[in-house]
């Protein structure tokens, strides 16, 4: 009976009321949804691990929001090398000392193979040419991609590359000096560097060259690139964490990794069909895609050849472009060092 008379009045309440009703409505279930929820992101945590206590529905996202890195290593000193932290209700193991990641991931790199899903970077920005080997879970279709990269990248193969690292090496020395005009003038060397990564990664697994910077393919390539690396980042997509933002019909950021995913598609595309008509014609150059696709006991699907495409393409270009950008901000600073590579690269020369 008292649960009968509670339903009548709320019926009646939602009859004489209905603005007021629907308020409360709203704000009854926000709390529900944040108790359950609490519940449930207190039921993920690791037992055991210690780490920081987070906020409701976020966890530990908003105190990461400035500087990651440092926060970790504040968080290190008084939750010790290994501990967790939790983005939204996803729990979060952070190694944060060489002796520990030695131990854990050195120890047990089987275990440690495979990769967690998430919403922005795999159900939507992926969901057409799929996720490179790097940010795959592990699968017997991950173990085929990997093998067959692993058939492009061994020694014999590797040796045919070498002409276009040294092409391509001789190329941004000369970009350099064009210019910044021998030295004279003070030039931002970033696009050089992103022509070298690109061309690299273009050259090692399709055979064709990015020659200039001019080309519109670059500034394309280059923007999609810079673009998706930022739907990997860690804390960069809150509703990998927070479902609920998900809902969104506004949602920006779901909508700019649909876009990205289509402008990939288009010169992922037009690479793969170009070097298909190059190997049909017989006219294709020492690559990674030709060698696994040519390689009879690799034998891997159209999503896992793609898959391996954007492993060289998103993961070379940005590897790259970070070792030369610290590289020469690195010999900037310590002529010793410019002058010690100056002499060997002279002697180098002088033999040959």
């Amino acid at each position: 009976m008292a649960i009968e008379s509670l339903i009548q009045s709320i019926l009646a309440e939602a009859m004489s009321n209905p603005v007021r009703f629907s308020g409360l409505s709203i704000i009854v279930s926000f709390i529900g949804y944040i108790l359950i929820n609490e519940y449930t992101r207190k039921a993920t945590r690791i037992p055991g691990l210690g780490g920081p206590a987070g906020l409701p529905l976020i966890g530990n996202i908003w105190q990461m929001r400035k500087n990651a890195a440092e926060t970790y290593r504040q968080w290190a000193r008084s939750n010790g090398s290994v501990y967790q932290i939790q983005l939204g209700n996803i729990p979060i193991v952070v190694v944060n000392s060489a002796a520990a990641a030695r131990s854990l991931f050195g120890q047990n790199a089987q275990a440690m193979s495979s990769r967690p899903e998430f919403y922005t970077f795999h159900k939507i920005l992926s969901d057409t040419a799929g996720t490179t080997i790097g940010t795959s879970p592990y699968s017997d279709s991950f173990k085929h991609r990997r093998k067959g990269a692993a058939s492009a990248l061994n020694k014999p193969s590797i040796a045919t590359y070498i002409p276009h690292l040294d092409l391509e090496s001789k190329t941004f020395i000369s970009d350099l000096l064009k210019y910044g005009k021998a030295g004279s003038v003070a030039v931002d060397p970033m696009p050089m560097i992103q022509r070298l990564s690109l061309s690299l990664a273009l050259t090692l697994n399709w055979g064709v060259r990015m020659e200039s910077k001019e080309d519109p393919l670059f500034s394309e390539t280059t923007h999609v690139e810079e673009e998706v690396s930022r739907f990997r980042s860690t804390t960069g997509n809150l509703q990998d964490y927070i479902p609920l933002l998900r809902l969104n019909p506004f949602n920006f950021g779901s909508k700019k990794a649909r876009e990205m995913r289509s402008r990939r598609d288009v010169y992922l595309k037009q690479l793969n069909r170009d070097l298909d008509a190059r190997i049909e014609k017989g006219t294709h150059k020492p690559c990674i895609q030709a060698n696994v696709i040519l390689d009879k006991e690799t034998k891997l699907n159209k999503e896992e050849l793609t898959s391996i495409s954007l492993t060289m393409l998103s993961g070379g270009h940005d590897t790259i472009t970070t070792l030369l950008q610290w590289s020469i901000a690195l010999l900037s600073q310590r002529p010793d060092i410019q002058k010690k590579a100056w002499a060997e690269i002279s002697e180098l020369y002088s033999a040959e």
